[in-house]
């Protein structure tokens, strides 16, 4: 059997059904929030605040019915605030950006509170020895590196050849956390000292892009399936995945087809076949 030709045909045959809502299969982790609006900080407050959880300052503690610990320390978190000032020769109005800053607390430093943001994390996937040994068959033979993070993303780097992965306690099943880094690693075999298929003026949103993804997730696709893992509920999220992609390609069916051999080539690179 054909496993790509099957699987293309399975996705198909399932987007025949109508449009699937695409689910992330992991919870995001990691992130410094804001107590009051539930909003991640910008990156630069993120790397000044350094512990992840949710942040408020005092006054919005004591609003909230609680109370900062005697002898806890706020941090620092900065902003622009724009201010108009008009100019006295033409009477022009110009907006000038001020560099403000306030002090907040930890939610652990606060007594009578509870997070009101932060999601436990799922702790339902398990490792898997079948497809962990592919994974680091194919890391050890071509030097990519992979890192795990508690965080919301999960990406391949070209420039430093490395994967990032959430940690798999932050995924909602096994299938879904191996589907995850086996789409990564596929996109991997694109570097263009293996496979040589990345494009370096694709942006996201662009055809050359779609087509990459498509690419990666019927890789995953695939590798899911051999190792076995493969559930209904994960099969439809990839179909959900590639549904997405497709409507930036005109919803093109063809699409999956033309990019199918070249997933079969990721996906012998990966296996070493």
């Amino acid at each position: 059997m054909d496993i790509y030709s099957e699987i293309t045909n399975r996705i198909i045959a399932e987007m025949e059904l109508g449009t699937i809502p695409w689910q992330k299969p992991w919870v995001a982790s990691g992130s410094c929030i804001s107590y009051a609006t539930g909003k991640p900080y910008s990156l630069l407050n993120q790397m000044l605040l350094g512990r992840p959880g949710e942040y408020l300052t005092f006054k919005q503690c004591q609003q909230a019915g609680g109370r900062i610990r005697k002898g806890e320390k706020a941090q620092m978190v900065v902003f622009w605030k724009w201010i108009e000032e008009k100019d006295p020769d033409t009477e022009e109005v110009k907006q000038i950006p001020f560099l403000r800053y306030y002090n907040v607390f930890h939610i652990d430093q606060c007594e009578g509170l509870r997070a009101k943001h932060t999601k436990p994390l799922p702790q339902t996937a398990n490792a898997d020895t079948n497809a962990d040994t592919i994974i680091a068959d194919y890391l050890a033979r071509e030097g990519v590196k992979l890192n795990h993070e508690a965080g919301d993303r999960a990406f391949y780097r070209p420039s430093t050849d490395s994967i990032t992965l959430p940690t798999l306690n932050q995924f909602t099943a096994t299938a879904e956390y191996y589907s995850t880094a086996f789409h990564e690693l596929t996109h991997s075999t694109g570097h263009s000292k293996r496979l040589n298929r990345l494009e370096k003026t694709a942006f996201f949103g662009s055809e050359a892009y779609s087509k990459e993804e498509l690419i990666a997730e019927i890789g995953a696709a695939a590798l899911v399936n051999v190792a076995g893992l493969e559930t209904a509920k994960s099969f439809r999220n990839t179909t959900a995945y590639i549904q997405n992609w497709l409507s930036v390609l005109k919803n093109d069916k063809r699409f999956i087809v033309s990019v199918s051999g070249k997933a079969e080539k990721a996906v012998n690179l990966i296996l070493n076949h």
